[in-house]
C-alpha cells in the first residue's frame, strides 16, 4: 500500500481528487489540512512524515486570496514558500515525490501566444510572487512536479463558478470584465492529472502547465455559466479598470499545455465542455 498525502485536504482540489480515488486500490491518500498538520511548522512536517512511509505529498495547500495578500504579504509567504519549504525538506529527507500546485499568475500578461513552461515569470502581485517563490524552493529536490494551473473551480468551496450561480439567482444584471484572456480550469479534471502521474509512477520530473483547451475571457466564462445553467441574467462586459482591484491581474494567462500532453498521454477537454461535466455533478 502506498501512501499518498494530500495537502489543503478541504480545498477544493483535494476534495476532486477524493471524488476520483473511490475505487483506486493500492493506494492509501492521506488527506489533511492545517488543523491535523500545519505545514509551516517544520518540526511537525518531520514528525508526520517519520511516522509512516509517504510515497507522494501533493501540496494543495496555499494562500489564494489574491487581493488581500497585497496587505497580508507574510501570510502568503508563509504558508505558500515557508510551507513548501518544510515540506520539501520532509520529501527529501524519506525519499518522497512532492507534486506542488502553482498558478498562471508567475507570469506578467504581457505575451500575446501561449505561455510555455520555460518562458519567462514575472509576477505582478504578492500572490504570484510567493508561489514563484514556492516553485523555486520545490525543484530543490530532483523528484518533483510543479503543475501550474489557472482559473480554478470546482463544486466545491468558494470559486468564479459558484460566486456565478450565487449572483445569476440573486441578481437581475451582473458586469464582469472581457479583457483578463485565459482558460477555465475544471479541478475535478486537474486530479485526475495528479492521480495518473502517482498511478503510473511517472519519473519525468519539472515544470507542467495544465489546464482547460480553449480560450476565454471572464466574460465569456460567465456567459457560458448562466447559458448552461439557464439563468436569466443581463450580463455587462466591462474593462479591467471599470472594476479596480487591490492585486493586478495579467491580462493574458494562456498556458502552452503540449509538455503534459506529451509527458502524461493525455487528451485534455474544451472548458465548455468540463463545465457542463461540472454542473452535472452537483
Amino acid at each position: 500500500m502506498k501512501n499518498i498525502l494530500i495537502s489543503g485536504g478541504k480545498g477544493q482540489l483535494a476534495n476532486c481528487i477524493k471524488d476520483r480515488i473511490q475505487e483506486l486500490n493500492g493506494f492509501n491518500f492521506i488527506f489533511f489540512d492545517y488543523n491535523d498538520l500545519d505545514i509551516t511548522k517544520e518540526e511537525e512536517v518531520i514528525t508526520f512524515f517519520s511516522k509512516q512511509k509517504i510515497e507522494y505529498c501533493v501540496n494543495c495547500a496555499a494562500y489564494t486570496a489574491v487581493d488581500k495578500a497585497e496587505l497580508e504579504y507574510q501570510k502568503a509567504e508563509k504558508v505558500n514558500v515557508v510551507g513548501t519549504i518544510n515540506l520539501r525538506k520532509a520529501c527529501e529527507m524519506y525519499q518522497s515525490t512532492l507534486i506542488q500546485i502553482s498558478t498562471d499568475f508567475v507570469f506578467d500578461g504581457k505575451q500575446s501566444i501561449p505561455y510555455k513552461e520555460d518562458d519567462s515569470a514575472n509576477p505582478l502581485g504578492v500572490y504570484g510572487l510567493t508561489k514563484l517563490n514556492s516553485e523555486i524552493e520545490a525543484a530543490r529536490i530532483k523528484e518533483h512536479f510543479i503543475i501550474r494551473t489557472s482559473w480554478l473551480y470546482s463544486e466545491y468551496n468558494n470559486n468564479f463558478y459558484k460566486t456565478m450561480l450565487r449572483l445569476g439567482k440573486e441578481r437581475k444584471e451582473l458586469n464582469v470584465v472581457y479583457d483578463q484572456i485565459g482558460t477555465p480550469t475544471y479541478a475535478g479534471d486537474l486530479a485526475l492529472i495528479i492521480i495518473k502521474i502517482i498511478i503510473t509512477g511517472s519519473t519525468s520530473y519539472g515544470i507542467y502547465h495544465y489546464s482547460n483547451e480553449g480560450v476565454a475571457s471572464w466574460y465569456d466564462f460567465a456567459k457560458a455559466i448562466f447559458e448552461e445553467a439557464k439563468l436569466e441574467i443581463e450580463l455587462n462586459p466591462i474593462k479591467s479598470e471599470e472594476y479596480p482591484t487591490p492585486a493586478t491581474r495579467p491580462p493574458y494567462s494562456v498556458m502552452d499545455k503540449s509538455k503534459i500532453k506529451k509527458a502524461v498521454n493525455v487528451e485534455i477537454p474544451y472548458w465548455r465542455d468540463s463545465l457542463r461535466k461540472c454542473l452535472r455533478s452537483k
